[in-house]
C-alpha cells in the first residue's frame, strides 16, 4: 500500500493507520522476529562473560569499525529517529536545530574529551576523575551523577518505545501504554543480565546497521516521489503546514521564537551535553588500544553525520505526506512521525519493519544505558567506596546484576509518568545535566593541575542539583498540556532546559572549589595523569590490571 501526495495525505493515512490496527499479527510477527534475532545475538555473545572487563569492557575485543558502529548504534536514540522526525516534522527549521545539536556535540566530545579519557581509564568515568584526587568522594559524587544522567536518557527511550508500540497495535489508552512501557523495561532488563557489555554491543553494530539503511531507503523513497527535488519537497511540506503563515516552518522562531533564552539554553546543553554522557564515554573501553580507539571514532563521525543529514528530508516529508494534525493525533504524538511515514511510504510493512527498527534502537540504547549506571554503581560505590577495593573476583558482577534490575524498575516507573513528551526533548534535559554535573570536572581533571577534590565534589553535586531542581521548577513538570502534571500549577522558572544556569554554575564550582582548597593535591599524579592522557603510555597495563 503506497500513498501518493495527491490522495489527500491526512484522509489517506488515518484510513491506513485504521489497516494497520487491525493487522496486529503482522505487526507482532515483525517485532517478535526482531526481539528473537536480538536475544540471540545477545546469548551467543555472552559465553564469555567471567571477569568485570568481559562484562563492563566486552573483554575489549572490537576493532575499531565495529566499535565505530556500535557508538552510532548507542548515540543514534529514539531521539535522533523518532523525536527530531517529529519535531522537524511539527516545528521545522527549530527541530532541525536537535539534529544539528547532536552532531556538533559529538565533534565537541571527540576534540575534548574521548581519547584522553579512553588512555586514562578503566572502566568508567569516575575512573578518570578519581585517578589524581581523593578516591572515596570524588568516586561517589561521579557515580550518583552518572546514575542520574542515565535516568533522564531512560525516560526518554522508554517514552519513545511506549509511543512505537501504541501506534502499532492501536493503543491509545494511558493503562494500555503503561503496559508497554512495562514489557520494554523487562526485555531491557534481560539484555543487560544475560550479554552484559559484548551482548549490547553486537545489538548496537546491528542496530546500527539497520537504522542507517532503512533511513537511507526512505529517504531516497520522499525524495523520488518529490521528483528528487529539495525544493519540491519543501514546497509539498509548506502546503501541508497547519502554521500561520504557512512558510513558518522553513525558518527560525516556530518553537523557539516567543523565548530566545530557552533556545539558547537547550543549544548550550546540546553542544555541551554528549562530552558528559558517562555511557557514550563507556564505549571507548571496548577496544584493545588507542589506535583503534581513534579508528572508531572516524567511523563514527561519518555514520553519525550522515545519519543527522538524512533527519530532514524525513522530518519534512513526514510534514509533507502525512501531515502534523495526523502526526499530533496519533498515538504516541509526535514521536509517530517516522513510523507513520513509513506506513505513508511502504505500508504495513514498512510501518512493521522501521518500527522494529526503531524498537532495536530503543533497546541498544536503554541497554547500554543501563549496563553503564550498573557498573557505575557496582564498580565505584560498592567495589571502590564500601568495600575498599577487597571484592572477589565474581562479586563485582553479581552486584552489578542486581543492579541492572533495580534500575530496570525505576525505568519502567519514569518512563510511564513521561507518556507523550517528545524524546527528544527528553534526551535534551539529560544533556544538561550530563553537561551541568560531569564536564566541568572532566574538563578541569584533564586539563587544569590546580584541580581539586573539594572542587570536583562541588562540581558534581552543584551542578546536578541546580539542573535537577530548575527541571523539577519549569515547565516540564507544571502548567502546560504537555507538563508531566498536565495544566496543574505554575511553573516557578520559565525555561524548558536548565542548561543556561547550570551549566556555567557546575564550571564556577568546581574553579572556586579548587581555589579554596588549602591541602594541594599529589602534584606526581597529575603530571602522571596528564602524559598518560596524551600518549596512551601505562593505559593498556592498567586497564587490563
Amino acid at each position: 500500500m503506497t500513498l501518493r501526495p495527491a490522495q489527500g495525505p491526512w484522509e489517506a493515512v488515518t484510513a491506513a493507520v485504521e489497516t494497520v490496527e487491525n493487522n496486529p499479527i503482522l505487526n507482532i510477527s515483525i517485532f517478535g522476529a526482531f526481539v528473537a534475532v536480538t536475544l540471540f545475538i545477545v546469548i551467543r555473545a555472552s559465553r564469555n562473560n567471567k571477569t568485570a572487563a568481559d562484562y563492563y569492557a566486552a573483554g575489549r575485543s572490537f576493532t575499531g569499525p565495529q566499535n565505530g558502529f556500535a557508538i552510532a548504534g548507542d548515540y543514534l536514540s529514539a531521539a535522533s529517529f523518532l523525536g527530531i522526525v517529529g519535531a522537524i516534522a511539527i516545528n521545522g527549521y527549530d527541530g532541525f536545530l536537535y539534529s544539528i545539536g547532536f552532531l556538533v556535540a559529538w565533534l565537541v566530545a571527540l576534540l575534548l574529551v574521548a581519547e584522553l579519557m579512553r588512555n586514562t581509564g578503566k572502566f568508567t568515568m569516575a575512573d578518570v576523575l578519581a585517578f589524581r584526587l581523593k578516591q572515596s568522594p570524588v568516586r561517589m559524587a561521579a557515580a550518583i551523577t552518572t546514575l542520574a544522567v542515565c535516568f533522564f536518557y531512560l525516560l526518554a527511550q522508554m517514552a519513545g518505545a511506549g509511543g512505537l508500540v501504541s501506534l502499532l497495535l492501536g493503543i491509545n489508552d494511558k493503562i494500555g501504554q503503561s503496559v508497554v512501557v512495562a514489557v520494554v523495561g523487562v526485555l531491557m532488563i534481560v539484555y543487560v543480565l544475560v550479554g552484559g557489555m559484548k551482548g549490547t554491543t553486537w545489538v548496537q553494530i546491528v542496530k546500527a546497521f539497520l537504522l542507517i539503511g532503512g533511513a537511507i531507503v526512505m529517504t531516497i523513497w520522499v525524495l523520488a516521489i518529490n521528483g528528487f527535488s529539495l525544493n519540491t519537497l519543501l514546497e509539498s511540506a509548506v502546503a501541508a503546514s497547519v502554521t500561520d503563515p504557512k512558510d513558518a516552518i522553513l525558518g527560525p522562531g516556530l518553537q523557539y521564537g516567543k523565548n530566545p533564552w530557552d533556545f539558547i539554553s537547550l543549544a548550550i546543553a546540546l553542544v555541551l551535553g554528549t562530552a558528559g554522557l558517562p555511557h557514550v564515554l563507556m564505549r571507548f573501553y571496548t577496544v584493545p588500544t588507542a589506535k583503534e580507539a581513534r579508528r572508531s571514532v572516524v567511523w563514527a563521525i561519518w555514520l553519525i553525520g550522515l545519519f543527522y543529514l538524512l533527519t530532514l528530508v524525513l522530518g519534512y516529508g513526514a510534514g509533507a505526506l502525512v501531515g502534523p494534525e495526523t502526526i499530533a493525533g496519533a498515538p504516541g504524538g509526535v514521536n509517530s512521525a517516522a513510523p507513520l511515514l513509513a506506513l505513508a511510504l511502504g505500508g504495513p510493512v514498512l510501518l512493521g519493519f522501521i518500527s522494529a527498527v526503531a524498537f532495536a534502537t530503543i533497546l541498544a540504547v536503554v541497554a547500554g544505558l543501563t549496563i553503564t549506571a550498573a557498573a557505575s554503581f557496582a564498580h565505584d560505590i560498592y567495589a571502590n567506596v564500601v568495600k575498599k577495593g577487597n571484592v572477589p573476583p565474581d562479586g563485582e558482577v553479581k552486584v552489578a546484576r542486581r543492579t541492572v534490575i533495580v534500575i530496570g524498575v525505576l525505568a519502567i516507573l519514569g518512563g510511564i509518568g513521561v507518556q507523550g513528551q517528545n524524546v527528544a526533548f527528553l534526551v535534551a534535559l539529560a544533556f544538561a545535566v550530563a553537561a551541568s554535573a560531569n564536564l566541568p570536572t572532566i574538563i578541569y581533571s584533564l586539563f587544569w593541575r590546580r584541580f581539586s577534590t573539594r572542587g570536583a565534589v562541588w562540581s558534581m553535586y552543584g551542578g546536578l542539583a541546580a539542573a535537577v531542581i530548575l527541571i523539577v521548577l519549569s515547565p516540564v513538570f507544571w502548567g502546560t498540556e504537555t507538563s508531566v502534571f498536565k495544566n496543574v500549577g505554575t511553573a516557578i522558572w520559565p525555561l524548558n532546559n536548565p542548561g543556561i544556569v547550570s551549566i556555567p554554575l557546575g564550571f564556577f564550582l568546581g574553579w572556586l572549589g579548587s581555589v579554596t582548597s588549602r591541602r594541594a593535591e599529589d602534584r606526581a599524579k597529575a603530571a602522571e595523569m596528564e602524559v598518560r592522557s596524551l600518549t596512551g603510555y601505562g593505559a593498556e597495563k592498567a586497564v587490563d590490571h
